[in-house]
């Protein structure tokens, strides 16, 4: 007497996994694009955080904030870093320093990161919060409409 064995698998059995495997990535893909999203706005408030550090330091070295941007040519500009990642192309946000609205670049500075330039990963997009803005004065800001752009 012999008995016959199945190896292998049918093809219901191939098309139910991936009936299972596309409901699990459907589900998962919005979570995933979210938290890609927040940790890239983290990389940017990290980045104007230590910008606003140095700004400090240099305050205190020359008695007034000095602005900067990607396109900065004084060697003195040049000493800081206008994006918010490891590498400037690998990066969400570019960086500029200019004065505070209705004040002067001795009293104020203002870091604006903008994301997803030309400059940058012009791939990235922030929609809800847009620019995020810091300031010397400790002003947190975002130019989206997003209410937790800073949490």
């Amino acid at each position: 007497m012999s008995t016959c064995r199945s190896e292998g698998w049918t093809v219901l059995e191939v098309l139910i996994v991936l009936v299972i495997g596309m409901v699990l990535a459907a589900f998962s893909y919005p979570s995933y694009s979210q938290f890609v999203l927040r940790s890239k706005r983290v990389e940017g408030q990290a980045a104007l955080q230590l910008l606003m550090q140095q700004q400090e330091r240099y305050f205190s070295a020359h008695n007034s904030y000095i602005v900067f941007s990607p396109a900065s040519t004084e060697p003195a500009e040049r000493q800081f870093k206008w994006w918010s990642g490891a590498s400037a192309a690998g990066s969400a946000y570019e960086i500029e320093a200019k004065a505070c609205d209705d004040d002067t670049i001795e009293n104020c500075v203002q870091l604006i990161a903008s994301p997803g330039t030309s400059q940058v990963d012009a791939n990235y997009k922030d929609d809800e919060c847009g620019n995020l803005i810091l300031t010397s004065t400790g002003l947190r800001l975002a130019t989206g409409q997003g209410v937790r752009c800073w949490h």
